[in-house]
């Protein structure tokens, strides 16, 4: 054993393993996304070849581009003389990103402090939790008009129309964080417990040193979840507050062209599920930091 590896703190061979698991990882990843694209193409196909109807829906170039097509469209201009589709798409989901990640952040924060509140308290949870769980009975798109009227006027210059739409992203985030991490600060081992009792923790240390470690797990779980709700609802968002500079707009636009140039449609759904795939992708990252540090997996 080198000494570099003894300062890294890493067994021989165990870069390399990591390597190699990296590198089956890219490997499924690609292998999935060309069976996705070969069942897509194998589909259109059939549907073309045989005439196949579902309902309403025929499968043809308008209702079912080619997937080579959609990703021909981001590198052309998105008018005559104009910057490609991909330059805009890219600054509309930038802009898309910022309320997202205002909303994951807020929605986050509100929800583990519900959760703290609920798991010290029986009487707030019998309460509360009942309305908590109805409040995502409500339809998004019932909700994203009230909270922009109500929210906007109330809102510093710079974070209006934006503001209002983090709210709503924020409402789509709360909901799991505060459930799964309910669940994760109840789920704490009852002899820890009773340990801090004996030497007199107060509920502080308690909470941060055997209940917030406890419910790590379900945390995350529960944010990699919100990590794409937080989008959606950014997107759903912008529509009533009116938004042209995001992927709502960008949404609202090319749907309007669906006939003629459905591939842009299509194109722009691709760069929402990029940024979606890119949140949760930063979420997981993020917990393989926190929990590989958290105090049960520190030799």
């Amino acid at each position: 054993m080198t000494a570099a590896t003894v300062a890294a703190g890493q067994a021989p061979g165990e870069g390399s393993e990591r390597a190699r698991a990296a590198a089956i990882q890219v490997g499924l990843f690609l292998a999935v996304l060309c069976a996705l694209w070969a069942l897509w193409e194998a589909f259109k196909w059939f549907g073309e070849e045989t005439g196949f109807r579902l309902g309403a829906f025929e499968v043809n170039d308008r209702t079912l581009p080619h997937v080579h097509d959609i990703v021909s469209t981001l590198f052309e201009p998105s008018r005559r003389n104009g910057p490609l589709l991909i330059d805009i798409l890219l600054d509309a989901a930038l802009f898309t990103a910022k309320e997202a990640a205002a909303g994951f952040l807020l929605g986050a924060a509100f929800g583990f402090f519900i959760a703290v509140a609920l798991a010290h308290s029986s009487l707030l949870q019998r309460g509360f939790l009942p309305y908590i769980v109805g409040s995502q009975t409500i339809p998004i798109l019932a909700v994203a008009p009230m909270v922009v009227v109500w929210v906007n006027p109330k809102l510093p210059p710079g974070f209006r129309d934006w503001g209002a739409v983090a709210v709503i992203a924020a409402f789509l985030t709360f909901f799991p964080v505060a459930i799964n991490t309910l669940r994760g600060l109840k789920s704490a081992d009852p002899r820890a417990l009773e340990l801090m009792r004996s030497y007199a923790g107060s509920t502080w240390s308690v909470l941060w040193k055997v209940r917030v470690p406890a419910s790590l797990p379900y945390l995350f779980a529960a944010l990699k979840v919100s990590a794409t709700a937080c989008v959606v609802g950014a997107i759903i968002g912008e529509l009533p507050a009116s938004i042209q500079d995001g992927l709502g707009g960008a949404i609202l636009n090319f749907n309007q062209y669906y006939s003629s140039a459905p591939t842009r449609l299509w194109a722009t759904n691709l760069v929402a599920a990029a940024l979606g795939i890119s949140f949760y992708l930063a979420i997981a990252g993020v917990e393989k930091l926190v929990v590989r540090k958290a105090p049960e997996h520190v030799a």
